[in-house]
């Protein structure tokens, strides 16, 4: 390789006559590149492992508030174990969502599945003397982690639609975080967006789902209905 040559002295410049190793060629008549291969081998695009086609998505308890942490451990438990192919993505569903503290948004991620945690295994063999007792023993083992979704003590892994839902409500949460703050009908609060920014104004309605308010807003004298999403408000102190 390279890097022995170099080591050994080869000139890196036309000061010297290079010396050629015996045997080595370099193709069509060029000499390797610096940092090549000396048999001009080329170095594979890339080492990741093929994807276990057994391996399915199943759903684990673990405390709630601790999923970052049974993450952080069972992963460690596939390296020291060695369960690489058998374990696969461990994942914390989660989306952003927007507080508004002192008139102030700040947007922070956070599980909407508070107390499980997704795992990507392949448990073939599973109740039969098989890997996947000891894969499912792997995983049940992990600190903070109390069980399985499914009957008893025997997974259930997801269908594939409920496995889509999941990634496409994380996937739109990355696009438009949640806010999250309520507002009660007859609550006074203030328009801080739009044409009617500096406007106070009375809460008539509440649309969770939508994320919008309509808002009685005086004009000239007059009570006129303001419909507005909840990011363009802020309560009244």
């Amino acid at each position: 390789m390279a890097e022995d040559i170099n080591e050994n002295g080869t000139p890196q410049g036309d000061e010297q006559e290079p010396k050629t190793p015996p045997e080595v060629t370099a193709g069509d008549g060029a000499a390797p590149a610096e940092g090549a291969e000396a048999t001009g081998t080329p170095e594979p695009a890339s080492t990741e492992q093929p994807r276990n086609p057994n391996m399915k998505w199943y759903i684990i308890h673990s405390y709630s508030g601790f999923e970052r942490k049974v993450k952080e451990s069972l992963e460690s438990r596939v390296a020291a174990f060695g369960l690489q192919e058998k374990i696969g993505r461990v994942v914390i569903p989660t989306e952003p969502v927007t507080e508004i503290r002192n008139g102030k948004k700040y947007t922070i991620e956070r599980a909407f599945l508070p107390g499980y945690v997704l795992v990507e295994m392949d448990l073939t063999g599973f109740r039969s003397g098989g890997e996947g007792d000891h894969v499912w023993h792997v995983v049940k083992s992990t600190p903070r982690v109390t069980g399985f979704v499914g009957t008893g003590n025997d997974p259930t892994p997801l269908s594939e639609e409920e496995v889509n839902t999941i990634v496409y409500r994380v996937n739109v949460g990355k696009d438009k975080p949640k806010l999250r703050v309520k507002f009660e009908k007859n609550e006074s609060v203030k328009i801080t967006e739009g044409p009617f920014a500096n406007f106070t104004g009375i809460v008539d309605e509440v649309n969770e789902d939508r994320e919008t308010l309509k808002i009685m807003v005086t004009i000239f004298g007059r009570a006129t209905p303001v419909e507005l999403e909840f990011g363009q408000v802020e309560k009244v102190a």
